[in-house]
């Protein structure tokens, strides 16, 4: 039995802790903040109960693993799952909206036909299979298995872009998400659908390289589902059975340095002087300076630290009198007029005049105080703390505001209905998480060189692991997930784990 300490108490890290414990060594998770659960958080207030991170589960396969894998009882017995139907209505600057069903390719393809035009989904259908080919020839290394030096290919772009030949010039072929959606597309909204994936995920659709054609794919095939009470009941699932299996947590415990004898991880230190030796360290959060000893990253430092930080999240809860529409549906998308503009801004580190903007209304009881009451969510994706101020009282005002006019384009009376309203910004997210700038991790895509690729789930100090969203294979729960169970196959079985068959 070996002695694990884990960093982080986030979806990455206590997937990794359960499976260990399960696999009987001693693991202790050691958390900086006062509780569990990282980036799957809730605010309540009078009732009122809002997720205030990711708010639907896409790929549930990952957590339906974890939970057989690690006790008698399976995740729908833990926690409620529905699926979303819609999966989400899309709003475009022209006045047309569609409402695209849960995973049913037949019903999309009907759908963008009839609020589109004939052939938009025949388009959007002919993408969604060479996403599928791109999924079938990068789901086991990008997905499923540990990040080998060689990145088992994934330098390369899966996605069979269309060859378009040109008078006199040589044939072109996509390259980028953004190219993906003007060239093979042909529709200006067919391709701000498919930016708005991209967006959501904090990925820059011109810089994005054309395999990210999966996320809208992963989404459309296997639906999105809602856990009943908001996402934290499945960190408070994850938690309950990380108990279950005898993980110890130490909540309000930041660990400094993770202690390297012999050429080995051995410990962790923690603000207070504690020491704890342990056998492996498992790091579930961004690295902080300082953290990792040099080595750690066979001298070449954290690939993401060398980066700018990633776009943030600015999130309005709103707590509305009056019952919730009937027809409404759980996830509405109002898309902006002009999607490089808005993505110049965002990934410039300036501030989009007309943001889309994503609203979150679910059919949920345990959200509102009474029938007479919503809970409502918006999100739109901006840039870091850091280049903009976000602490600034009077941005926060006024982009707040923003935020409540453009949801109002598809909630009619939105801002009579208000009776609070609440705002996060990537300063709070910064100062929760410590990520710099607020910022959140992207899932990992193949291609691009590997520019989009997250550090392998190893390191080159031997004992030392990286799980969640800012290791391979990315950010998002089940992305998170994933690392957790990568993670514990290397600590359980050793370098040559090859992910699960």
């Amino acid at each position: 039995m070996a002695r694990i300490a884990v960093i982080g108490a986030g979806a990455g890290a206590m997937a990794a802790a359960a499976r260990l414990a399960v696999a009987g060594h001693r693991v202790t998770v050691y958390e900086r903040s006062g509780t569990y659960g990282g980036s799957l958080g809730r605010h309540a207030r009078d009732g009122f109960v809002f997720d205030t991170g990711p708010s639907l589960l896409h790929l549930p396969a990952v957590y339906r693993d974890l939970f057989v894998k690690t006790g008698k009882e399976p995740l729908e017995r833990c926690v409620t799952l529905r699926q979303v139907d819609p999966a989400s209505r899309h709003h475009f600057a022209d006045g047309t909206a569609v409402s695209l069903p849960n995973a049913s390719r037949a019903g999309v393809v009907q759908a963008l036909d009839g609020a589109l035009g004939s052939g938009a989904g025949t388009r959007w259908a002919a993408f969604l299979d060479r996403a599928g080919t791109a999924w079938d020839r990068s789901r086991r290394p990008l997905l499923e298995e540990p990040l080998d030096e060689d990145r088992g290919g994934l330098d390369r772009d899966p996605y069979p872009a269309l060859r378009r030949r040109r008078l006199l010039r040589p044939a072109r072929q996509a390259t980028t998400l953004a190219e993906v959606g003007g060239w093979e597309l042909a529709d200006p909204r067919l391709a701000a659908l498919l930016d708005g994936y991209a967006l959501s995920y904090g990925l820059d659709p011109r810089r994005a390289p054309a395999a990210a054609a999966l996320l809208p794919y992963m989404e459309q095939t296997f639906g999105s589902w809602y856990v009943q009470g908001g996402m934290r009941e499945l960190a408070g699932a994850m938690y309950e059975r990380c108990l279950l299996r005898r993980v110890t947590f130490v909540f309000d415990a930041e660990v400094v340095r993770v202690a390297e004898k012999d050429g080995r991880a051995s410990g962790v230190e923690l603000a207070d002087g504690t020491y704890a030796e342990a056998d492996h360290v498992v790091l579930g959060a961004r690295p902080a300076p300082g953290l990792m000893p040099g080595q750690a990253w066979g001298g070449d430092g954290d690939p993401a630290a060398r980066r700018a930080p990633l776009p943030g999240r600015f999130v309005v809860l709103l707590s509305l009198r009056g019952a919730r529409d009937a027809g409404a549906a759980h996830r509405t998308v109002v898309h902006c007029a002009d999607g490089p503009a808005e993505q110049a801004a965002v990934f410039g580190g300036r501030i989009a005049d007309r943001p889309t903007v994503t609203v979150l209304r679910p059919d949920d009881p345990s959200t509102r105080p009474d029938e007479a009451h919503e809970a409502v969510t918006l999100t739109a994706t901006v840039a870091p703390h850091g280049p903009v101020d976000w602490t600034d009282p009077a941005l926060r005002k006024r982009f707040t505001g923003t935020l409540i006019d453009r949801a109002a384009e598809a909630v009619p009376g939105l801002r009579e209905r208000i009776l609070r309203t609440e705002t996060r910004t990537p300063a709070e997210t910064a100062a929760e998480t410590g990520a710099e700038g607020g910022s959140v991790p992207a899932p990992a895509l193949a291609g691009a060189g590997g520019a989009f690729l997250h550090p392998g789930n190893r390191t080159s100090l031997p004992g030392l692991y990286l799980a969640g969203g800012w290791s391979h294979p990315g950010g998002g729960p089940a992305h998170a997930g994933m690392s957790g169970a990568l993670v514990a196959g290397l600590v359980v079985e050793g370098d040559g784990f090859r992910g699960s068959r």
